[in-house]
């Protein structure tokens, strides 16, 4: 079983697939971290010295890479892989995809208190980067609402996570 948890950046991807993955007895892999072992470098980093294009062809090869090596997994993925290179379609077809929906202002929460751990949102002020939620949420949601399953605030628990791959 192969279970892919997508959402936007601050939506508990990772937090919640370790818990998930140690619910279930399944492998966790965080497709950034993966990304950032690869590239000895991390997220900002890659995207200071490369820029986000070069980011998303390595994100795209790291994503392919773990599909064909990786069976049985809960896998976090950036929030802006579901948008790249027809990734909902290849996640979709290699496992179940779970959205992690959350509002902006939600998210705002989250986000405000570690701007400068994301590069897309760094240095933005509070209304800068509840603007940024609002448009790039916009732009992603068609993507996002491909899941197989959505998981929308505040129902969102390792317990709803379980009772969806249960069935």
């Amino acid at each position: 079983m192969r279970i892919f948890l997508i959402g936007f950046m601050g939506s508990g991807k990772s937090m919640l697939g370790k818990k998930l993955a140690s619910a279930t007895g399944l492998l966790f892999a965080d497709l950034d971290e993966i990304i950032e072992n690869s590239a000895g470098k991390t997220i900002p980093e890659i995207f200071a010295s490369e820029g986000e294009e070069a980011f998303r062809v390595l994100e795209h090869e790291t994503l392919l890479r773990v599909v064909n090596t990786l069976e049985d997994a809960i896998i976090a993925v950036g929030g802006g892989t579901p948008c790249f290179f027809d990734h909902m379609d290849l996640m979709n077809k290699a496992g179940r995809t779970i959205y992690l929906k959350y509002t902006p202002e939600k998210l705002f929460e989250y986000l405000k208190e570690e701007p400068d751990k994301r590069p897309l949102i760094s240095g933005k002020s509070n209304r800068e980067l509840m603007d940024y939620i609002h448009k790039t949420l916009k732009e992603r949601e068609p993507y996002y609402q491909q899941a197989s399953h959505t998981l929308a605030w505040p129902d969102i628990s390792v317990e709803s996570l379980v009772k969806i791959i249960s069935s």
